[in-house]
């Protein structure tokens, strides 16, 4: 790697300031009252009967005070005399194992103790039906032999489809209870009917099967719950769409755009399904959604931890490290890839030694005119966006703006673990 150093040797990091960015973030107080709240309002508590064993669906996204959530449903289910308890609800995720998704839980602090209710893993399904085009709708075997059902999950923008409804309760009954079976039919026409498929597939779930209502939150531009809602499963598809254009308008965003070179510091199934989140980097793996910022180059410097090897959306990198090559466990990227059928999102970018040698060959190939006035933003991940670090010559651009206030003076960019 001698002659790459050798290439590189002239190209110049920018100093790098620290900003903080401002967002309109409305956050609720105390999340485990607003989920008591909204349950009781929706009315939804009445249709347990005493006995009634009832499954509370659980997905793999980074959902804030998702184990508190669970929580609070765990303990309104006992206190209507049911006896919960939890499924893993995140299609192929885990590795498509049952104990694999039973670990992403427990990564997320859903355990047994905290969320006092038992966790029923298992990979087995049941099909409850068939669309007219022949796509099975499948549901986990576990919740299907409860005798009440009930879906949490975060409602926002998907990252490879465009629809009425994206990421939310109508996918998480779709895909999430469908396991890898259910995912990898409702991927199978590709991302292109997918808007169409959640919804025909969801509504075929609801009708047959003991789905009696869902939790769904919205969260602010920096991953804080602003809105806890209970919502009776026949009013989903008409109530899911209006949130789903709540949860955009509070997206958080880089407020510098375009840029030349955009630097994460990691991705990770935790952060985001494609690792980082194109609705942030613009990076998209299909055609079928469109957002982010406009990067001419995107370099990734770590893994997470949480995301144990999965390096799913890698491919959206242009750049990375050898060290983040060295962690991948690859059967868990490619797994994601063969049940949701974007490649890319796994593929092998260019990777170099060291973090600063990827950040200089994304400054050489950016193809910027100046490269000594290059226009480089470095954030830690796409789920924290509040504070990032801007290159010198995007200060006076920040200073000039409301919404973006200057944290530090100029530094050298920091390289270490």
């Amino acid at each position: 790697m001698q002659i790459i150093a050798e290439l590189l040797r002239d190209i110049r990091i920018p100093r790098m300031a620290k900003v903080r960015q401002h967002f309109d973030a409305p956050e609720l107080p105390d999340v485990a009252d607003a989920v008591r709240r909204e349950v009781r309002e929706a009315g939804v508590l009445s249709r347990i009967a005493p006995g009634n064993r009832v499954a509370i669906a659980v997905g793999s996204r980074g959902v804030a005070e998702i184990a508190a959530i669970a929580r609070e449903v765990v303990r309104a289910v006992k206190a209507a005399g049911g006896h919960p308890f939890i499924v893993p609800a995140m299609g192929s995720h885990g590795g498509a194992t049952a104990e694999g998704q039973q670990e992403v839980l427990e990564s997320l602090g859903v355990t047994e103790a905290f969320v006092e209710a038992p966790i029923c893993s298992s990979m087995e399904v049941v099909e409850v039906g068939r669309l007219p085009n022949g796509l099975p709708v499948y549901i986990d075997k576990n919740a299907y032999s409860a005798d009440k059902i009930i879906v949490i999950n975060r409602i926002k923008p998907h990252t490879a489809f465009r629809g009425p409804v994206e990421s939310g309760l109508m996918k998480m009954i779709t895909i999430g209870l469908g396991k890898q079976r259910g995912a990898d039919a409702a991927h199978a026409y590709s991302f292109k009917y997918m808007a169409e498929h959640v919804q025909e597939m969801a509504k075929v779930m609801i009708a047959r099967t003991p789905i009696i209502f869902g939790v769904g939150t919205i969260e602010n531009a920096f991953e804080r719950p602003a809105r806890i809602v209970a919502i009776p499963a026949e009013k989903l598809a008409d109530e899911e769409p209006k949130l789903l254009l709540e949860a955009k308008a509070l997206m958080p965003r880089i407020l510098f755009d375009p840029l030349d070179v955009l630097v994460v510091d990691e991705i990770g199934k935790d952060i985001s399904g494609d690792g980082m989140d194109p609705n942030i980097t613009g990076r998209f793996g299909t055609p079928f959604a469109s957002g982010g910022v406009r990067a001419a180059r995107t370099v990734v410097l770590g893994l997470s931890e949480r995301t144990h090897g999965n390096a799913n959306g890698i491919g959206m990198a242009d750049i990375t490290t050898r060290r983040v090559f060295e962690e991948i466990d690859w059967a868990k990227g490619y797994a994601n890839a063969l049940t949701s059928t974007v490649v890319e999102m796994v593929k092998l970018p260019m990777f170099l030694e060291t973090g600063e040698l990827a950040v200089k060959a994304a400054i050489k190939t950016c193809t910027a005119f100046d490269l000594d006035r290059v226009r480089l933003v470095r954030i830690e991940n796409t789920l924290h966006l509040r504070e990032i670090w801007i290159s010198e010559s995007l200060l006076p651009e920040a200073r000039e703006r409301e919404d973006i206030e200057v944290l530090s003076d100029l530094q050298v960019m920091n390289f270490s673990e």
